[in-house]
């Protein structure tokens, strides 16, 4: 395999979670079992086979490799990639896309899907990716990605196999649907866009960002900024319901030491541990 970027992977409850995320540098995340991307900033080799990707907004940071994955797909003769964005950036987006093919002389072949916050977008049978409103300096969106899963309605519990089949074939509805909140990601978000969102907080594993961690950042200026504090972390300690919480995007500002050193002294314990840092 050609390795090109740093990635990180971590596995958790059977979903692999790998990426790499610093803030003004690049960001990129892949969840390999669901066959998902989420945003663009880098483009590692490997993760070129994954046809789908979901863009959270169009800082350079978070789209700027969006051509070479689109490039690097064509010319290993694979499927166009279907790749959703804010809808506001998509006309934009196919713009770049096509500077790029003059550039290169090479096809750009993708689909581009505008989403706007309550959107969802079916991914197989089994999983449904909700787009919510995030609080950035441009539009932004985060994600959602439910598991459906169907349960034989009560009133039918005690039918044979052969009933029930007869029931479903003559279009009576028997299941009812369940959605289970398994991956979540925030992408750049200011507090107000999980506290808009509570459904980020249920997620099994959440991928929200970090950005600032020092205490003599001013949290009024992070916020107009489009990102968090360590701080809002804590103040909302109570809120995380997650198996696992990603703490990513940290600013070049720090060294990954002084990361560990400022979030540990705010949160000792790690949010009972589901707390990492990605670094």
């Amino acid at each position: 395999m050609t390795e090109n970027v740093p990635l990180l992977s971590h596995v958790h409850d059977g979903l692999t979670i790998e990426g790499y995320s610093r803030a003004a540098v690049q960001t990129c995340w892949r969840v390999n079992e669901l066959k998902l991307l989420f945003d663009a900033g880098i483009q590692p080799w490997d993760f070129m086979g994954t046809p789908t990707m979901f863009i959270s907004h169009a800082h350079l940071d978070h789209i700027a490799a969006l051509p070479a994955y689109v490039s690097r797909r064509r010319m290993m003769k694979m499927e166009p990639p279907v790749i959703y964005l804010p809808d506001s950036a998509v006309d934009t987006a196919w713009k770049m896309l096509q500077l790029f093919r003059s550039l290169d002389r090479g096809a750009m072949p993708c689909e581009l899907v505008g989403l706007l916050g309550g959107d969802e977008t079916k991914i197989g049978r089994e999983y449904v990716v909700k787009s919510v409103d995030v609080k950035h300096t441009i539009d932004a969106l985060g994600f959602i990605v439910y598991q459906r899963r169907h349960k034989l309605k009560p009133e039918y519990l005690e039918l044979s196999g052969e009933e029930i089949r007869n029931l479903r074939l003559a279009g009576t509805e028997i299941t009812t649907e369940r959605r289970v909140p398994v991956f979540a990601y925030t992408g750049d978000t200011a507090p107000k866009g999980l506290d808009d969102n509570p459904e980020f907080y249920d997620a099994k594993i959440l991928v929200s960002e970090l950005t600032f961690a020092a205490p003599e950042h001013r949290r009024e200026k992070i916020h107009k900024h489009g990102h968090m504090h360590v701080d809002d972390y804590r103040e909302r300690k109570d809120n995380f319901k997650n198996e696992l919480i990603i703490g990513s995007h940290a600013s070049t500002r720090y060294t990954d030491a002084q990361i560990k050193r400022f979030v540990k002294k705010v949160l000792p314990d790690m949010l009972d541990q589901r707390l990492k840092l990605w670094i």
